[in-house]
């Protein structure tokens, strides 16, 4: 099948025409026949069982009966009627309701005749119905029994009402293929195809839409994931073969500046698992090769202390280092604690963010450039034109999946040789997402915690055991500890049901008066210089409690901290649940955190309560939240572009991505460009896929 045909507008294909294609596209952006190709069905219905109406379920699952057709009837108001009637047959009467189309069915159904009806039987009144049934004369029962397993696709509102429901769509499907000869182009080398038997690629497109049987279902499916998988995994894999061919600046020698931190100013020694992740970063900066890293580390696990080692090694070797964060308190935080290490040493730490002053910038800016500045910790203020760097050696992102491709690139993108690259990301992410989402970096994993951690205790209660919790806390603050409670709300929601944060503030402030206890607040909406200073009486000890709202997710180290309160966790992410609990058991006391939740939870967050109340592991629970909240979600990439596959599946579909990764990995060792004959069809479709997917050709 020709580009051009694939191209052709979708008002051209028969039962379609201008009106049906504007909607189609507003709806469901499909555009031209291979949009509507690519709507793929997401489940299939099996027409070749049929029940007794004595064996119908309530709100279980689809159901197929045959019987007469009785008692039909129209009811209700005239501007809202309802049309009932009810199938019988030698085991009892299953009722039917209809509550839109009810004039064109008025006239097509027929009393008394022999009908097939499909739907979902509920109860309602004690009487079992199906809510719009299918519904077939008997006399099309042979045509169901030759195409048993149907389709059924994803539709709107507006399509349905243009006649365009699922069956509506399945019927354009079938005018593609039967007005047209669809004969689609191998995109998979020959030797994939006869590893895997895979099916033929068009033989795949209309088994997808209309399966013959479960088998040959099942073979389509995986023909197209693997096919999907493939082509992102080559992609990836090529650009990281690029990566590692790019020159990069040689950091030839660890110096006086490492080893002076190293073997003076350290506070604690260093895990196994952070030496090996040094090694093989110090590999990377003397390769000559451009370092491209991901360092994966739990909260507390040393990541910090680690990428300010690499920072030390590139200034030993006369280059800048750049850490961008992607908060104000983060970056903050990270200037305060890089500024304190190296107080005694002759390194120049910065700090440049959206609130420092004019005048600070302009004595700030001309040193950078001159290189006096060493190190230079931000936000996106670093990438702003203005900035200049003398010699950018090695670039830090902090939390890096909270920036956009193009705000990470431009700061790289002020040294003329490339500089070496570290993200950091203390939100634990499941190999199948790590391989995918970040497939072009080397993985580094700080899989230890610090000697003397002990793990941190996690409690779920009820709201109703409050004042338990509040004497607990009042225990804590007596033996010199701090507390933190935190809150999902800043003011009063009318839609939400949760405690805000100026409620809990006035009674948190109620329990624990003034003067034997001190409270502070801080949210997003305050002043940064009124945020800084309660962070400051929060952080010396002047306040025992600390009320805030996610502000503090990331960055706050008070080793004091014992107990982390979460007012309304059911309101928050596995994600974010972890990182408020990484704030307390920074010291070497045991610490706590206490989940508050109402009584009535969804499934959902109860599994999210029990994962945090089990394990302390963020890659354990990173696969939980996977598999709850699927990889979009997840990653925050749902609206992005990123992650948005037609038909594969990150969590169902990892045994495939495994497979597909390494034919791609195979066929890249014995031709990295992609120009020999046998792949030259697979470097065609591969440029057209960069193409449609420009996110993916750059995605860390």
């Amino acid at each position: 099948m020709t580009k051009s045909f694939l191209d052709t507008p979708i008002e051209y294909l028969k039962g379609v025409g201008p009106a049906r294609a504007k909607l189609l596209f507003d709806e469901l952006h499909v555009r031209t026949f291979n949009d509507l190709l690519h709507h793929f069905p997401f489940r299939y219905v099996d027409r070749s069982k049929f029940h007794k109406i004595n064996e119908a379920i309530p709100d279980q699952a689809h159901m197929q009966f045959k019987g007469k057709l009785r008692g039909i009837r129209k009811s209700g108001p005239p501007r809202r009627p309802v049309l009932q009637a009810y199938i019988e047959d030698d085991s009892g009467e299953l009722g039917l309701v209809w509550f839109k189309g009810i004039k064109w069915l008025e006239k097509s159904l027929k009393e008394g005749q022999e009908y097939i009806v499909f739907g979902k039987p509920t109860k309602y009144k004690n009487t079992l119905n199906i809510a719009h049934p299918e519904l077939d004369l008997m006399e099309s029962h042979q045509k169901i029994q030759e195409k048993p397993i149907q389709p059924v696709y994803s539709t709107t509102e507006k399509l349905t009402s243009k006649g365009l429901n699922s069956r509506g769509l399945e019927r354009l499907i079938r005018n593609l293929f039967e007005t047209n000869e669809i004969k689609m182009i191998e995109n998979l080398p020959a030797s994939v195809i006869s590893s895997y038997q895979l099916a033929e690629r068009s033989e795949a497109y209309k088994s997808i839409h209309f399966p013959y049987d479960q088998i040959t279902l099942e073979k389509a499916r995986f023909r197209l994931k693997f096919e999907e998988l493939f082509f992102v995994q080559l992609m990836i894999l090529q650009a990281k073969g690029k990566r590692q061919r790019l020159a990069g600046q040689i950091f030839g020698h660890v110096g006086s500046l490492f080893h002076q931190f190293y073997d003076e100013i350290l506070p604690f020694e260093l895990t196994e698992a952070q030496k090996k992740v040094i090694r093989e970063m110090r590999r990377d900066m003397k390769s000559g090769h451009q370092m491209n890293r991901l360092l994966q580390g739990d909260v507390g696990s040393g990541k910090t202390i680690v990428a300010l080692l690499c920072g030390l090694i590139a200034m030993d070797n006369g280059y800048q280092v750049a850490l961008m964060a992607p908060t104000e308190i983060l970056a903050q935080q990270h200037h305060e604690e890089l500024e304190r290490l190296t107080s005694n040493m002759d390194v120049r730490v910065e700090l440049l963010t959206g609130s420092t002053p004019a005048s600070k910038r302009k004595e700030l800016l001309p040193d950078l450039a001159s290189g006096k500045v060493n190190l230079i910790i931000g936000t996106h203020a670093l990438i702003e034109n203005k900035v200049k760097l003398k010699q950018l050696g090695l670039v830090i992102i902090d939390e890096q999946h909270r920036f956009g491709v193009v705000q990470r690139s431009k700061l790289w993108r002020k040294s003329k040789v490339p500089p070496h690259i570290l993200v950091m990301s203390a939100t634990p992410i499941p190999r199948t997402l790590a391989m995918t989402l970040y497939g072009d970096l080397d993985v580094s994993v700080i899989d230890e915690l610090p000697p003397g951690r002990k793990p941190v205790k996690t409690i779920h209660r009820y709201d109703n055991t409050r004042l338990k919790i509040f004497g607990f806390v009042k225990q804590q603050i007596q033996e010199g500890k701090q507390v933190f409670f935190v809150f999902p709300l800043i003011e009063e929601s009318s839609k939400l049901d949760y405690k805000d944060l100026m409620d809990g503030y006035e009674s948190i402030s109620r329990a624990f008066p003034l003067p034997e206890y001190k409270v502070a607040i801080v949210h997003g909406r305050m002043k940064s210089e009124n945020k800084e200073s309660e962070m400051k009486r929060f952080a010396s000890g002047q306040a025992q409690i600390l009320v805030a709202t996610t502000v503090i997710e990331v960055g706050v180290n008070i080793p004091n901290a014992s107990v982390m309160v979460i007012e309304s966790a059911e309101r928050f992410g596995l994600s974010q649940l972890h990182q408020l609990r990484g704030r307390v058991g920074r010291g070497n006391k045991q610490a706590y955190c206490i989940l508050m939740t109402s009584v009535k939870l969804s499934a959902e967050a109860r599994t999210r309560m029990e994962a945090m109340v089990r394990t302390n592991s963020g890659f354990e629970l990173s696969e939980v939240d996977l598999n709850l909240r699927g990889p979009g979600n997840l990653m925050g990439t749902q609206q992005s572009g990123v992650l948005n596959f037609t038909i594969a599946d990150l969590v169902k579909d990892a045994k495939i991505m495994n497979l597909a990764r390494e034919e791609a990995w195979k066929i890249l060792q014995i031709d990295p460009e992609l120009n020999q004959k046998a792949h030259l069809y697979t470097f065609a479709y591969l440029n057209s896929y960069k193409k449609q997917h420009p996110d993916w050709s750059s995605i860390s």
